[in-house]
């Protein structure tokens, strides 16, 4: 992309979208969380109050500020620094029982730190004790990470323009991405780029560093307050302190994969979750029998009764292959290796197909059992299936599905990458 093309994009981006809100830095140190235990009990607290604004930050495409600022500060978002870091280091089953629990409340809230997971773990796996120690200890007093990786206008979603190199004795970095979900509210923006030999890293740059731009120009008509808008790099210049190798990950047997699948299976469980939730408590609240049925009320209907059992039946299920998939993932975390890996990827892939469909079906019928009245804007109430369809479609679940069946029928061991 030249220089012409990045003004014009920019250009078209601010009069489609607005400019990035102003995050300041960070002015206290965020809660230390001890244990998985305490991790669950606060996202419980915090899933309360989040879904009571979910409704009207959804119709107004209102940026979460105040949630995701509190959420942080929870400490939430550290609860995978490792405990030689001082972290928790909790469960991946851990993690994604949190997402499903902030999701089922506000799934736009529930998806946003899925990236700044994924650094984490990044950091992890890759990068050098220094970059560890510096970045963890930033992260637990709450710093947010944003992501930056996947463009638009190329091949495909993960064919990479983005680019730095060394120029008159500077690394600069240059280039443009969509799909930025977190990079609104982050405080370190994460950058998804080559290097002059085309090799993938990842780049940490703090969100005042001269030449970086953000456009909240996210327009879906899902997941409308994830801030998934525009970051262009225009001339970053940067350290290689701030540079984490990202192929070196998966050119050998690790977790990063289902780590980063897993986060948005359990924003798919969440929805589902909230879904059937919502559905019981309008039905019995609002619903009216149909007209032929000598009954008082709609949730004496023998087929809702029965349709509402097949969703349960439903949502259970998906919520017991998301507990099942963090074993899976904690087991490769201990003893990564191909089987292990392997094994984790597939029944992340399992979750994440299952609970897709769960959650489409639990948002339809929703509506279909809430009857003409449940489609009014005042209840929000078609919001679940436009996140559970907005949502799925960072990796097509008919994907998943083919390497599930190849590993099982033919023992062929799924790719590695970040979609499974």
């Amino acid at each position: 992309m030249t220089e012409n093309d990045r003004r014009l994009h920019r250009q078209a981006a601010l009069v489609k979208g607005r400019p990035a809100p102003h995050i300041a830095p960070r002015q206290k140190e965020a809660h230390r969380i001890r244990d998985d235990a305490e991790a669950i009990a606060i996202a419980r607290e915090l899933a309360r109050d989040f879904a009571a604004g979910a409704v009207e930050r959804d119709r107004e495409r209102r940026l979460p500020l105040d949630e995701i600022e509190r959420f942080s500060q929870s400490g939430l978002w550290a609860i995978t620094v490792p405990k030689e870091y001082g972290g928790a280091g909790v469960s991946a089953a851990t993690l994604a029982e949190v997402t499903a629990i902030i999701s089922a409340a506000d799934s736009s809230i529930g998806q946003i730190p899925q990236n700044h997971f994924y650094m984490v773990e990044a950091l992890r796996l890759a990068g050098s004790e220094e970059q560890k120690r510096h970045y963890f200890k930033r992260i637990l007093k709450g710093d947010r990470l944003g992501n930056a990786f996947t463009e638009i206008g190329t091949r495909t979603p993960v064919d990479f323009r983005t680019r730095f190199a060394e120029r008159d004795g500077r690394l600069l970095l240059n280039g443009q991405k969509f799909y930025a979900t977190g990079s609104l509210f982050a405080h370190v923006v994460v950058a998804v780029a080559k290097d002059a030999a085309d090799r993938v890293h990842i780049v940490f740059i703090d969100r005042q560093t001269p030449g970086l731009d953000l456009v909240d120009d996210w327009s879906s008509f899902g997941q409308r307050s994830t801030g998934s808008g525009t970051v262009t790099f225009d001339e970053v210049e940067i350290e290689p302190f701030q540079v984490v190798d990202h192929d070196g990950v998966f050119e050998r047997p690790t977790p990063m994969g289902p780590l980063a699948q897993i986060i948005h299976a359990a924003v798919q469980v969440g929805i589902a979750r909230g879904a059937l939730e919502e559905t019981v408590a309008y039905v019995r609240a609002h619903a009216r029998p149909f007209f032929e049925l000598d009954i008082e009320h709609g949730y004496e209907d023998p087929h809702s009764i029965h349709a509402l059992g097949d969703v349960a039946i439903r949502v259970h299920a998906a919520e017991a292959l998301l507990a099942r998939a963090g074993a899976f993932l904690d087991r490769a975390t201990a003893a990564p290796d191909e089987a292990t890996v392997a094994a984790a990827s597939i029944a992340v892939a399992e979750v994440k197909a299952y609970g897709t469909e769960a959650a489409q079906l639990a948002a339809n019928k929703l509506i279909e059992l809430g009857g003409a009245r449940s489609t009014l804007e005042g209840y929000g109430l078609d919001r679940y299936w436009r996140n559970a369809r907005t949502h799925s479609l960072h990796d097509p679940v008919r994907w998943k599905y083919h390497h599930i069946g190849n590993f099982y029928l033919n023992g062929t061991l799924p790719p590695r990458h970040g979609a499974l």
